[in-house]
């Protein structure tokens, strides 16, 4: 797989040069970008997969959500339905793609929306009633049609986008250079004990003029399901299966893994089918326990044992009173001008 990559790297110099011909066209107004009055902050990578979107967007929802009427707007990646569409009590993963889904059970207070077209998505909120305070869009770093106000670049302590190259040799939707959009960029998924050292030195890798901060994902010491939950010291003896279907499902394995349990690896957004529900059922285990994305995918199938998920969140190693103060400013600035 490798050795492939790198024979297709002249196809990764031709991608480059259409993603920055395209961005040069955004950038001087030959391409039209619409501005909307609403503060509209937008979430996203410059490669593909794994960063921690949605546990940003969850963050940034428990700090803002408080004081305003927020919406989230992403495409629904892997629904099976079309346009857009508002979550409601009838809304299920199939409608609107696992994580809107998430986001909708866990924030009923929020308008979740999804929409491959941004700037209709945008149009349509607007005129929802009540009409949001602010506006997130998930995964729309690329979505060069509507004009943010404000950009988070993510990128992973492991696969750092100024250590990448251009798709399909590596993983870059577009080249490097596009982090000169970004207001700030968050280092995701860093290890908890990572040293000020360190913390410079990837600040000076990156080499961007923006607050650059660190975050990890922090685990629960719980795991849920819709009649309770279970400690995971009580899960860490019992037989149990772990399963998932994320992008990067190590670090889950890692937190919960005990020696005799055993584990099933899907692709990220996977849609399960009877057969998976068979192979899943197959294993004979006293428990089992999934990752809160998949859980959203599996409660809808019938398992012959009790499934828990396991919630995450994104915290910051330091500076997260200076994050918040940014991002809050910034929507109060924006709502003052409106």
């Amino acid at each position: 797989m490798i050795i492939l990559r790198y024979l297709l790297f002249p196809f990764a110099i031709l991608y480059g040069w259409i993603t920055s011909m395209r961005n040069f066209l955004y950038d001087k107004g030959i391409f039209q970008s619409y501005s909307f009055d609403v503060p509209i902050i937008a979430v996203g990578n410059l490669s593909v997969g794994g960063t921690g979107k949605t546990p940003q967007i969850e963050y940034l929802i428990r700090l803002l959500s408080s004081n305003y009427k927020i919406a989230t707007l992403s495409r629904g990646y892997k629904r099976k339905s079309e346009g857009f569409i508002i979550a409601d009590e009838h809304s299920n993963s199939e409608l609107l793609g696992d994580e809107p889904y998430q986001m909708h059970l866990k924030f009923p207070e929020v308008i979740v929306a999804v929409d491959a077209n941004r700037k209709n998505g945008i149009e349509q909120l607007l005129n929802h009633n009540p009409k949001p305070d602010v506006i997130l869009l998930d995964d729309a770093y690329q979505h060069r049609k509507v004009k943010a106000g404000f950009y988070i670049l993510l990128t992973a302590y492991d696969d750092l986008f100024c250590d990448d190259w251009m798709l399909p040799t590596g993983n870059l939707r577009e080249s490097k250079t596009g982090a000169k959009r970004a207001n700030m960029i968050i280092v995701t998924k860093c290890p908890k004990d990572i040293s000020e050292i360190a913390q410079e030195n990837i600040k000076k890798k990156i080499g961007c003029k923006v607050p650059i901060f660190f975050s990890y994902i922090d685990y629960d010491d719980k795991v849920y399901n819709e009649l309770g939950s279970k400690s995971v010291a009580e899960i860490k003896i019992v037989d149990k299966l772990l399963l998932a279907g994320i992008a990067k499902p190590n670090p889950f394995f890692a937190y919960l893994q005990s020696e005799n349990d055993e584990k099933l690896v899907y692709p990220d957004h996977h849609h399960f089918t009877e057969k998976d529900i068979k192979e899943i059922n197959s294993k004979q285990k006293d428990l089992i326990i999934t990752t809160e994305k998949d859980y959203v995918r599996l409660k809808t199938h019938h398992l012959n044992v009790p499934f828990y998920y396991l919630p995450i969140q994104s915290s910051f190693i330091s500076d997260r009173t200076n994050f918040d103060n940014i991002l809050i400013d910034y929507v109060g600035t924006s709502t003052r001008n409106r």
